[in-house]
Order: C-alpha cells, then sequence, then structure tokens
C-alpha cells in the first residue's frame, strides 16, 4: 500500500539531486528551508542591529525592521522548499494540491472561532495565574483595540503566509502519513523551532536574550504545533484557518500583552506557556491523542500498488 505522495515519487529522476529529493523529500525540505532563511538573515545578524560587522541598518517599517530585516527570509525559505520538493517529487498535479490548501477556506464557524480567541484567553488565563499579575492587569487602550485587527491582517499575510504553507501543508502533511500525529507533531514542533534560532542573534530576540528566552520560545512553539495541528486536521487542512491561529499568539504578544500586564515581571513571561500548556493539554487528551487526524482515502489504483 502507498500514499498519494509516495505513489507520486515514482516520477523518473533527470539528475542526481533530483534522485536525492524524491528520495528524501522531506529531510530536503528541512535542510533548504533553513540554509536558504539562514543565509538570507545573516546580513541582519552581521548589521548594526546584530553583532554590528557590516555597518548599516535594515530600515524600519511598521513593526520595527522585522518586515525590511527578517520578512525576506522567511518568505524564502519555507516558501521556496515547499515548492521546490513538491515540483520535483509530485510535478504540477502536487502543485495544484498544493495551492488550492492554500485556497481551503470551508471549515467549521467553531474552528475559526478558535483560531481567533483560543490562543488569546489561553494567554490571558496563563498569565492571570502568575503571582500578582491579576492585580496588575489593566484594559488595553483604544489605540491597541483600534490597531488589534489591521495587525492581525498584516500578520497573516506576512508571517502567516511566509510560514505556514511550508511547514504545515507541505511537511504536517507528509510527516502524519509517516508518523502518529502526537510524532509529526513533535517533530515539526522541534525543527520548526530550530529555524527561529538565528533569530534570537537579532534584536526579534528581544534586548536581554539568554537560555530561558530560547527554552521558554522553544516550549511556546512545541505547545503552538499541537494546537495548529489540530485546526489543520479538523478544518479540512485549511490553510487560512491555521494562518489565522499561528498569527492570533503573535498578533495578541506583540499587540496586546504588554498593555495588559504592563511591568516587566520576568514571571509573567512564563504565563502564555502555561495557559497554552493547558490548552494543549486538553487538546491531546480530548483527541487522545490523535489530534484530529484522519487518514486521506486512497483509491483502488494506490490500494493495489
Amino acid at each position: 500500500m502507498t500514499s498519494t505522495h509516495a505513489a507520486d515519487t515514482d516520477r523518473v529522476p533527470s539528475t542526481s539531486f533530483q534522485a536525492l529529493v524524491q528520495r528524501f523529500p522531506l529531510i530536503t525540505f528541512f535542510t533548504l528551508a533553513n540554509a536558504i532563511s539562514w543565509i538570507a538573515w545573516t546580513p541582519y545578524i552581521l548589521s548594526l542591529d546584530g553583532f554590528g560587522v557590516l555597518h548599516f541598518r535594515y530600515p524600519d517599517l511598521l513593526m520595527g525592521n522585522q518586515l525590511t530585516a527578517i520578512l525576506p527570509g522567511a518568505y524564502l525559505g519555507p516558501l521556496t522548499a515547499a515548492f521546490t520538493v513538491t515540483a520535483i517529487t509530485e510535478g504540477r498535479e502536487g502543485l495544484r494540491r498544493w495551492r488550492r490548501r492554500l485556497f481551503q477556506f470551508r471549515a467549521g464557524v467553531g474552528w475559526y472561532a478558535f483560531a481567533l480567541f483560543a490562543v488569546p484567553i489561553a494567554v490571558l488565563a496563563g498569565t492571570a495565574a502568575m503571582p500578582g499579575a491579576e492585580e496588575a492587569m489593566r484594559v488595553p487602550s483604544l489605540t491597541v483595540l483600534a490597531i488589534y485587527v489591521p495587525m492581525l491582517v498584516l500578520q497573516f499575510f506576512t508571517t502567516g503566509l511566509a510560514e505556514e504553507p511550508g511547514w504545515r501543508d507541505f511537511a504536517l502533511s507528509r510527516l502524519q502519513e509517516r508518523h502518529r500525529p502526537m510524532l509529526a507533531t513533535a517533530i515539526l514542533g522541534t525543527l520548526w523551532t530550530i529555524w527561529h534560532l538565528p533569530l534570537f542573534l537579532t534584536p526579534w530576540g528581544g534586548p536581554d536574550v539568554d537560555a530561558e528566552t530560547i527554552v521558554r520560545f522553544a516550549v511556546l512553539a512545541m505547545e503552538m504545533s499541537f494546537l495548529i495541528t489540530l485546526v489543520y486536521n479538523k478544518g479540512r487542512q485549511s490553510l487560512p484557518l491555521v494562518m489565522l491561529l499561528h498569527c492570533s499568539i503573535n498578533n495578541f504578544q506583540s499587540v496586546a500583552f504588554a498593555e495588559i500586564f504592563p511591568g516587566d515581571n520576568p514571571d509573567w513571561l512564563w504565563g502564555p506557556v502555561l495557559g497554552l500548556g493547558v490548552l494543549a493539554l486538553v487538546v491531546i487528551v480530548a483527541t487522545r491523542g490523535n489530534l484530529g487526524y484522519t487518514a486521506p482515502v486512497r483509491s483502488k489504483v494506490e490500494v493495489s500498488a
């Protein structure tokens, strides 16, 4: 028995590189995604915003210089890797399937509500449970409320569009064909974290990056990975839905969190980890570790192959 992706890899390779890609599609994707993004981010790391080896700064635009310095590498890595591997292993039909999921909006209204509100509620609850945080909570200003949705839209077409067609549309679907959803998600969450690591050498990681900062991010990325897997599986593999969930935590953390919890108490930074951890645990228990996954239906030709 072979999967849809495995059946498509029967294409005859014309070069040694194509043969390598067809034999190791996932390894090729992760290698290309990291290599391309890290090379694109290297000037930023070496600029005056990083180590100061190169004497220039990236221009600011809306969210500091993240749009000008980070976004090109974020787009080039996962998207280029997913497109390249899909084109070699599955051809035009595979690219059509990959692109089709990017415009798959048909998912239950409840899952869109989950994507929009579950993460902010979990972050609020988890942070409010930290010592002194509940007493310090403030209602966000009108300015924050006014820019929240526009910034969410911006995140959707930047961070969401740059990352999710590669990490979830390409990688998660193939990992789940090979491994159980829990293991597939753990593998992807780890690799997704590794892809981000060079950014901790830039202002993206914050002013006081240390081992605790990186560990906290890694745990958050893993928790979000389990939630994204659930939404991807239950939402008919809708990429817009996944992108919305991904951007929900980014937007809430960057736009609203500091307004709701003013101050610099470092313990409060573990609040999102607590809240999302509880939510991820509930999801895992409620789905018995299946995370909403349903094996793809195979045609009679594939079953007999």
